[in-house]
Order: structure tokens, then sequence, then C-alpha cells
């Protein structure tokens, strides 16, 4: 029996909107620099609580937003990108929570990002935009938590590069995170997925049309953007689940001897290039997985033992039996350190063959657990 799913699970939160929060104040950066002024995109779902204790603060990966449930219109093709783990009757259940997700800084969804306008000059930021850190885009954060009047939220959950915002709240303001949801993530960017991003990043900065990142304007460097998501989306997918689902199947059905795009897999990659493009900043991309490959908690405190010694909150990490790109391992390395510092935590790796994906698609086997995880909090509160 899944514990999630009610009566209304199905109906969601239905139509929602996007706000904006603006700070003329300037945000101190790891780099050193002052980015001003600075806006956040978000969106919220449910009740604040009179004692203003049940706020859940989801945080996204390297592509998503704000719009993490709901349509933004009855003719909205698509739902939020969690839609499925968000409304009544849901493990983030609005009935009981007041969910809470923004865009990141660094970002092309309305928060300030390399895209927005430099103030200094009236034209887009491109490679002006300061460069940026998971630090530095919960630091943002933390203003909107302080704008919609929160002192302390009652978990930050995110899977991958939002698992990474997680532990970075729970660390560095631990007095104001009870717990924390962490789905297929680490504490540390290894030199593997460094590579993949710097690759994804070379592509981008080959393509002729990026301009030196001044392409605002013109066409955009819709070919690199496109190779850049076509090797990320690899990494983000099991070999399995690409075999059960294309395997060695032509367009066709019998090979061309050209060299012509003629495997499943190809119009597939292609597909999901042009449909990045559509929806994504290249620049942002280029500062975001820069975020992603500072990430390195361990360093910054001496050792993770040291990190998770300040941390007050309560833990689950869910990893991904296929995932890897932060393999189950990554998970464990959290996990021990935590109960090293004598922090209650719970891990639970979840067999799936869609690989680090599995956070977004395999819903069934994760929703009784963050469920279960959550009522728990709730009793605790009580």
């Amino acid at each position: 029996m899944i514990a999630y799913a009610t009566e209304r699970a199905p109906l969601g939160v239905g139509l929602v909107q996007t706000r904006y929060a603006t700070w003329l104040e300037p945000l101190m950066l790891d780099s050193g620099a002052l980015l001003a002024p600075v806006t956040l995109a978000y969106e919220t779902y449910g009740e604040l609580s009179p004692a203003r204790d049940n706020a859940i603060l989801i945080l996204h990966a390297l592509s998503g937003d704000a719009h993490v449930a709901g349509r933004h219109s009855l003719t909205d093709p698509k739902p939020g990108w969690w839609d499925a783990m968000v409304g009544p009757g849901r493990p983030f259940d609005t009935d009981r929570y007041f969910i809470i997700c923004s865009n990141v800084i660094g970002g092309c969804k309305g928060s300030t990002g390399p895209s927005s306008i430099d103030p200094a000059t009236g034209k887009p930021y491109g490679l002006r935009f300061p460069v940026i850190t998971i630090s530095d885009m919960v630091r943002a954060q933390t203003r909107l938590i302080d704008h919609l009047g929160i002192d302390r939220l009652l978990a930050v959950a995110g899977g991958s590069m939002g698992g990474f915002q997680a532990l970075e709240w729970a660390t560095a303001y631990p007095e104001r995170v009870r717990s924390a949801i962490l789905l297929a993530t680490t504490a540390r960017s290894s030199a593997q997925t460094v590579a993949w991003n710097a690759i994804g990043r070379r592509a981008i900065m080959a393509d002729p049309r990026w301009r030196g990142g001044d392409y605002y304007g013109y066409e955009p460097p819709v070919d690199g953007l496109a190779t850049a998501r076509m090797i990320g989306h690899i990494t983000y997918l099991s070999e399995l689940s690409l075999e059960r689902k294309f395997g060695r199947a032509f367009q066709r059905g019998a090979p061309s001897f050209t060299m012509e795009q003629e495997f499943a897999i190809e119009s597939y990659l292609e597909h999901q290039g042009a449909s990045f493009n559509a929806r994504f900043d290249a620049n942002s991309y280029l500062y975001i997985t820069k975020a992603m490959d500072y990430w390195d908690l361990p360093a910054r405190y001496g050792s993770l033992d040291r990190a998770f010694a300040r941390t007050q909150a309560r833990f689950l990490l869910l990893s991904y039996s296929s995932d890897w790109l932060y393999p189950t391992a990554e998970s464990l390395a959290i996990a021990d350190a935590l109960r090293r510092m004598h922090k209650p935590v719970e891990h639970v790796e979840i067999a799936s063959i869609a690989g680090h994906d599995a956070f977004l698609v395999d819903i069934d086997q994760q929703a009784p657990i963050i469920t279960e995880f959550l009522n728990g909090l709730t009793r605790e509160r009580g």
C-alpha cells in the first residue's frame, strides 16, 4: 500500500503563480564580490501555520526552477518538475505543510543570473556576472525565508544539486533547519563529476554563437548548449534503462550506411538538446555547473565529521541502486559521518533502473518513506 495515495492525491495543487522577491542590499558572495540587486523567483503551496513551524523548503537540481508543482494556466502542457510529490495527500502534503521552492541565483527562470540586467551597464551581465557557489545560493535563500517570516524550517529537501543546498542549509544555518531530506546526492563533487561538467561548458564556449557570453540579442549558442545537455543527460540515466528503452533500434528499421542520425537513442538525445534550448540559458548552465564543481563540504570544515558536528537536523537519505553519478557510496559516506557525530539519520537505498533521475520518476517507492519521515517529525512536534 502506498501511504500517500488518497482520493485527493490526483488533484494536485491546481493553478499556481510564480512570485518574485527583490533586495537592494548587496549580497556578499564567497568570491568577495557583491551582487545587487538580488531577485529570487519562488512559489509557495499550502498555508503557513499560526506557529510558523510547518514550512518545508524544496531545493531544485541543475535544470530545475521554482515551479515544483501545479500548472501556471489551464493550457500549461506540463505540471511542475516534482508535481507527483507535492500536493494534498502527497508526501509534501499541502494540507499539512507550507511548501516553498525558489529558483537559485545564477538561474534563468526569474532569479538574478547572467541574463539579468547589470545595473552598471544597462545590459545583460553575461560573463560579467560574478561566479557563484552553493553557499551563495543558500545565502540568498535565507533572505527569502526571512521575507516569509519563518525562523526555522521543518525540513529542507532536494535531490542532486538540491541535496547540496540542503546540506549547506543544515550545516551553515543549523539553528534554522529541523530536518533534511537528501536524495541522490553527495557531500562533494568528484573528479568525474567535474570532468563531465567541464566537457559541457567547453561545448558551449566552443560554439561561435556564444560570443564570449554576450550573445543576448543575437542567436544563442544552441549547438553548444544542446551538446552540453546531451552529455549531462546521459549521466542521469543508467545503461539498463537505455537498453530497455532504445537498445540498438534504428529509426527506419535498418542501417542507412551514412553519417546521418539513425539510432533511436540519437534521436532521443537530439530531442533532449532541442527542448533544453527552449527553456534554459547557456550562461546559466556555465555558472550553475561551476557552482556544483566547487561543492566540497568536507574541505570547508576539514572533514565531514566536523561539518556535521554543527548540525541540529534529523536526516533522511535516499540513494538509488543504478545511480552512477552520485552512487549509494556517497550517501553512505554522509550517513556514516552523521552517525559518528551521533546525529539522527536514516538511509534507504531504493532499487531502481532509472539511474540518477530515479528521484524524479520513482515516486511510488520513495513516497511512503518520505511521508513516514515527515509524519515522525509531526509526531515529535506534537
